[in-house]
């Protein structure tokens, strides 16, 4: 058995115990280098779609893909709309602003900007939107993020990061 084989069977064979998901999020950093290898990139995705896994493994693949999304296209477009399918509000509270400041790289899918700008403009936890709003940034200016970011400039929580921002990039 190759090494990307022996941490995805380690991984999916330790309980949830009592160490705070410990065990599961150094197995998650070690499979880090591996992402090139689709058994450790389908981790990561089943991971990240399970609301019953432990957050604290979701969190940590949610900031990985947000460092080094797939060079793939299909693999983007598919680790992207589980991200924004994150969004839900029946999610943890962390994974949601975790996964809205992922957003970022993967925005140019259209069902992945729809979540990143409803987050932005209206999602109940301000945490959520300033996550959202930092995707929306790092996607980069083009038509639908100088709009998102004009329709901001009204919003009393996001108005002042949303017209710098506008600044910088106009």
């Amino acid at each position: 058995m190759d090494r990307v084989a022996h941490l995805v069977a380690l991984f999916e064979s330790t309980p949830d115990g009592d160490d705070d998901g410990d065990a599961k999020v150094q197995i998650i950093l070690e499979l880090e280098d591996h992402l090139s290898d689709p058994r450790a990139l389908t981790l990561f995705a089943s991971v990240i779609a399970d609301p019953a896994e432990h957050d604290l493994a979701r969190v940590e693949c949610l900031k990985i893909l947000r460092l080094q999304p797939p060079a793939a296209a299909d693999d983007r477009r598919r680790i992207g709309r589980i991200i924004a399918d994150t969004l839900q509000p029946t999610e943890d509270y962390l994974v949601r602003q975790y996964a809205a400041g992922a957003l970022g790289p993967y925005a140019q899918e259209s069902d992945v900007f729809d979540a990143m700008s409803s987050a932005v403009v209206g999602d109940d936890d301000v945490d959520v939107r300033h996550s959202a709003l930092a995707s929306v940034v790092e996607a980069g200016p083009d038509n639908r993020t100088i709009a998102l970011l004009h329709q901001l400039t009204n919003d009393p929580e996001l108005a002042t990061a949303a017209t710098r921002t506008l600044r910088t990039w106009l």
